[in-house]
Parts: structure tokens; sequence; C-alpha cells
């Protein structure tokens, strides 16, 4: 195989990053580590270095692990009334989402610790030179591309919160309001961060000048954390989740996360459904999407109480407890915030799939460091049981699913996705597409895509008028989207199929892939 490797990412600076680390010989790994680091650069709104996120990883000699370097709830609750703690709309057009920011929504950030471990374990070039990339992006500039350009509009309460957050985000020919399509995004103190990292490694940020700021900022300002939440932070290395549908092998994130275990569950409940027999896109195969979307929330919600608990993963996967839920589906079809990934396979057969995410940030900056802190005790979706009712210091649960399928005829594909609660939906749909309707990679990851939640049908453009009219029909409670959007995730994918490489980027997200030669 004469090509070093396929990536796909969510923009061609992280995709630019990753593959100049293949070309001078290194492996997925150093590949992957180099993209976070342009993401936290080229992607603000979606990675951070006060994020986190998960790295599944298979090496060449078939080992798997899963890197889970999420953040983690305080060790410590201020009062609500102590917290600096707000909600703002995020608009999408059709939709408006609800998010919480202020520093009372920052949990603990796993994103340069877990860097630095995978970096440490797997990694062959170092990391001075992996931090480079994003080095150069922070201090020469990105070209804002219409993509970026709209998130950055859809969360403009957030990024115009504090006036740090809007000098460093503002428009270069607007003297109101963020980038713009086209601004050049300079980030000086981040590049200065990035370079201080090379040298001093991850003890800058959880015990020396940066946890004291963050520490400061949120002891003055409304926030929880403190100096020994960064000093006790830890990685988590844990097995993969596995699965079976049809001859293939699905891996994906473990508990205590819960995307992946519902993809699983999904995926058992239509283990035996033939879905191939209906058309896809046709009302029938939708109306079964819809039926296991609403199947694997409701078991996500009766279980909800079981999912700190040891044997959660064996109860929700039970071969009794999947048949209670299954006759359901037999039923019907007798009938008839800021998350992005990153997939990197290499020339050794070593594969990196990563998704990270900083929810859509807090508003606040690591004062001089030109980091966005995150907000993830504020996102709805990871905190069900509702704001402020979370457990002190525990690994927070996400439905990032950095996932894997492993083919018996030796085809291996890596893909995650973006989303928020919509991660899971996103990429069950892509992995129907592949195994049940034998598409092409690009098709499976381009389909139009439903997310059917709490009664509510959202539905995209792309699926035959006819067949969408008879479904709304059935489910009154709908909404019909003009066009293919980042709501219904952001599903990059990479493939090595017998001796060739194959990438598909989303393009809901701004996604690229490239075969690197």
């Amino acid at each position: 195989m004469h090509n070093k490797g396929i990536i796909a990412a969510g923009h061609p600076a992280t995709l630019e990053a990753a593959e100049l680390m293949l070309r001078e010989g290194g492996n997925a790994f150093d590949a992957i580590v180099a993209a976070h680091f342009a993401a936290c650069v080229a992607e603000p709104v979606l990675a951070s270095l006060a994020g986190g996120g998960f790295l599944l990883a298979h090496t060449h000699d078939n080992q798997d692990m899963v890197y889970d370097f999420f953040v983690q709830t305080p060790r410590r609750k201020l009062p609500v009334v102590d917290q600096d703690f707000y909600p703002i709309s995020a608009n999408f057009g059709v939709a408006q989402q609800e998010f919480h920011i202020g520093l009372g929504a920052v949990a603990t950030p796993g994103t340069v610790k877990g860097l630095s471990a995978i970096h440490r374990d797997l990694c062959t070039i170092p990391l001075e030179r992996l931090v480079e990339p994003a080095l150069i992006l922070a201090r020469n500039g990105v070209r804002t591309n219409p993509f970026h350009a709209y998130i950055f509009e859809i969360v403009q309460p957030i990024f115009s919160a504090t006036d740090e957050a809007r000098r460093t985000f503002s428009s270069e020919h607007y003297d109101q309001g963020l980038v713009r399509e086209g601004d050049l995004l300079k980030q000086p103190q981040l590049a200065d961060t990035l370079e201080a990292l090379t040298h001093e490694g991850e003890a800058l940020f959880y015990r020396g000048e940066i946890a004291a700021r963050i520490e400061t900022l949120c002891r003055e300002e409304g926030g929880h954390l403190d100096r020994q939440d960064l000093e006790h932070y830890r990685i988590y290395k844990r097995n993969s989740l596995e699965v079976a549908y049809h001859d293939t092998t699905v891996l994906t994130n473990p508990p205590p996360s819960t995307g992946g275990i519902l993809i699983a569950f999904a995926l058992r409940l239509l283990y035996d459904q033939q879905v191939a027999v209906y058309k896809t896109g046709s009302r029938m195969h939708i109306d079964l999407l819809c039926k296991v979307m609403e199947l694997t929330d409701k078991a996500r919600i009766d279980t909800e109480l079981l999912r700190s608990h040891p044997s959660y993963e064996r109860h929700l996967l039970h071969p009794e407890y999947i048949g209670k839920y299954r006759r359901h589906i037999m039923g019907r079809a007798q009938f008839t915030r800021g998350t992005t990934h990153v997939g990197i396979i290499d020339q050794w057969g070593n594969i990196a799939s990563m998704s990270m995410s900083n929810g859509e940030g807090c508003g606040h900056m690591i004062p001089g460091t030109g980091i966005m802190l995150n907000n993830m005790l504020g996102e709805e979706d990871l905190n069900s049981g509702g704001f402020n009712t979370w457990s002190t210091d525990q690994r927070m649960s996400s439905m990032m699913s950095p996932t894997l399928l492993l083919t018996p005829s030796g085809d291996m594909i890596a893909l995650g996705s973006g989303g928020s609660n919509r991660i899971r939906t996103a990429i069950l749909q892509v992995i129907i597409n592949l195994l049940d309707y034998n598409m092409q990679l690009e098709d499976a990851v381009n389909s139009p895509r439903i997310h059917f939640e709490r009664g509510l049908l959202n539905i995209e453009d792309g699926f035959q008028h006819d067949e969408i009219a008879r479904l709304v029909e059935m489910y009154p409670q709908h909404k019909i989207w003009q066009d293919r959007n980042l709501f219904f995730g952001g599903t990059h994918a990479v493939m090595r199929k017998t001796r060739q490489f194959v990438g598909a980027g989303d393009p809901r997200r701004g996604g690229v892939a490239k075969i690197v030669s």
C-alpha cells in the first residue's frame, strides 16, 4: 500500500495538521493528537483545550482501548444563588435550543491531560512537533469558512458574553459582532499558551499558572472549580463496548457514557428486523427508525438510576430486556453543542477515532490564555436529572461515541459525530446505511436523517415528498427542515477496504476527507 492513510475531520486546517504528521512518518495517533490541537484553533466553537473527549484506539496488533478524557464534576458545589449560571438561546434557524452558560457551568477539563496521555502511550513524534501546526495557525490566523461563520452566528450570545471573548473572536472588518465568513481569525494568546505547553507540559494546566488563573476566576465570579479539581483530575482507560450487528463487530464508547451503549441497544433491537426489506427513505423505513429511537430513549430514561451501577451495561443489553423492547418494534414494523470528530487510519492499520467537545463554551476565557472554558454543567443533554442536581467529583456521562466497525472481510470503518443528543441517532443511521443498505461510505454519510425524541419527529430535507406526506400523518408532532443542517450531527468517517482507503467528511458540519499519499 503506497498511501500513508486516510483522514476525515471537521475543518481543512484540522485535516492538514494530521496529514503533515502522516507524511512525516507518524502513525494515526500522532496525527490525531496534532489534529486535536489544530481543531482548538480552527474550530473554536467545537473544540477547546478546556473541554474533553474520547479516543477509541485500535492498534495494528489488534489492541483496542478507549481513552476517556471527558470532564469531571467539581469537588464542591456552590449554592445556586452564588453561581454565575444563566440561560441563552442558540438559533438553528428552524429550531432553537437553550443552553446555560457562565462559570457555574464549567466542569473540570480533561483535554490537555488526555492528549498528554495519548502522546505518552501511542505516539512516535515529539509533542512539540505535534503542537506546531496549531501554534502556527494561532499566530498566522485561520480564514473563517462559511460553516464556521454560521456556527459563530448560532452561538453569538456565548462568544459575546464577556469582554475578553468578544475581543478574541471579533470580526476584523466589522466594528460590531463576531468573525464572519472570510475574516482572518488570529489568536496570539492561544499561540503563547500552546508554546508554553510544549515546554511545561500538562503541569502548566493542572498545577501551574493556568490552574491558578482558573481558580481565581471561579472564586471571584461564581464558578465551582478550584485547584483541587484540577490537581486530582485523571484519565480513564477503558475497554471498548463490543456488540455484534449481523456479521460485523461494532466497538464503541462504554459506560459511564451513554451514547455508545444506546447505539448498541438500538442495534440489538434491530438485529433480527431485516431492515433492508423496506426501501431506504420509505415511510416504513423511517417509521421503524422512529420506533427504535423512541424505545431507546425510553430505555435510557427507565434505566437512568442504574447508569452509575456496575451492572448497567449487562442489564441494558441483556437478551430478556432487549426482547421486552424488541416486541414493540416488531408490532409496528409488521404494520407495513459545540462537538467535532476526527477519524484516521494509517498505513499500518492503526485506527484513531476521536470525538471532542467544549459544549458550546461558557462565555469566559481563562485570562490571558486564549482558551474558552466549557459549559458542560449547563448542557441539558448531560444533565437529564436537572441542573444543579449533579453529584460532586464524578466523571460526566456523554453522548459522544467514537465507533469502529470490523467486518468479516477485513474492512475497517471508524466514525463518530457531533450533535449533542443527535449523536447516537446520526451514527445509528450511518451504520444502518452501511450494513443494511450496503451504501458507499459517502452516500451513507450524506443521506438525509431524522431524529425522534420526546414525541417530536425532526425530518431533514432530502426524503421523497410523497413518503414524507404519508409519514407526517402518523407523527402529527413534526418539524420538516428545508435543508441539511448541523442539527442532525456531523458524522465524519474513514474506511480501509481491502487495500484501499475511503473517507467522508459530513457536509453538515464542514467535514472534509483526504487520502494521504
